[in-house]
């Protein structure tokens, strides 16, 4: 192997391409820090992906109660719905955040799993990344994140808040017609001197804002586990290869 020291370390050639598996094959030091620095990321994608999901529980649970109070009494306000709109809104944009940190390690990890892991296992195939460890290093020196906040938002809103965001809805414009019986709904949306049209407008206007974020066609950026292949592979894998012992 080449001497780590040298300044002119070429990680595209043969001898450097094989890391993976001479890591396992030869007792190197360096494999030893990586299975720590491996182990240590893991960690910290764990710790992130329960900071994801604290906040969706915190949506859920305030919209839980939002909704109950909602329609606890007929008197009550149907703006406290438009409330908890707003209120999962900033859930949504905390967890956008904590997920563009999170896809930081996760990304690392990937990039061990792609590179290395795998390429000691299967030492036939080559690197998924020939530079792997260049651009490890650098993220290492310089940690930047890999994704947009829009990304995030959309996969963010793909994935929970569409959901949550959509009965927040149902359930306003239900409280709105249903329990208006004897008045207009439109003149029933207003809030105080905020005519209803307004704010129906608004409502639209907010929802179609949401669907062009998470809908809108877009490059993925995130280093996801799962952006490849069928359903159904590794089945098909082992069916193959049982059909040929046979």
């Amino acid at each position: 192997m080449a001497d780590s020291n040298d300044d002119t370390l070429d990680p595209t050639t043969p001898d450097q391409r094989e890391i993976g598996r001479k890591m396992v094959d030869e007792g190197t030091g360096l494999g030893s820090v990586m299975a720590h620095a491996y182990r240590g990321e893991l960690g910290r994608v764990d710790t992130w992906r329960q900071r994801l999901d604290q906040t969706t529980t915190w949506a859920v649970t305030v919209m839980a109660a939002i909704l109950t109070w909602a329609f606890s009494n007929p008197d009550n306000p149907h703006y406290i719905l438009l409330i908890g709109i707003m209120v999962v809104a900033v859930f949504l944009g905390i967890e956008a955040r904590r997920y563009r940190d999170y896809d930081v390690f996760r990304a690392r990890v990937r990039m061990l799993q792609e590179n290395l892991l795998a390429t000691a296992l299967d030492p036939s195939r080559d690197v998924e990344r020939t530079d792997w460890r260049v651009e490890l290093s650098q993220d290492y020196r310089e940690p930047t994140v890999k994704v947009s906040m829009q990304e995030a938002l959309a996969n963010r809103l793909r994935r929970v808040y569409l959901a949550l965001l959509g009965v927040l809805l149902v359930a306003w414009v239900f409280r709105v017609t249903a329990f208006a019986a004897r008045e207009d709904w439109v003149e029933t949306a207003a809030i105080a001197r905020i005519q209803g049209l307004v704010v129906i407008a608004v409502v639209v206007a907010f929802y179609v804002a949401l669907l062009a974020i998470a809908l809108w066609p877009r490059e993925r950026q995130a280093k996801g586990e799962f952006s490849k292949g069928e359903e159904g592979d590794w089945k098909d894998s082992d069916a193959k290869d049982e059909s040929r012992n046979r």
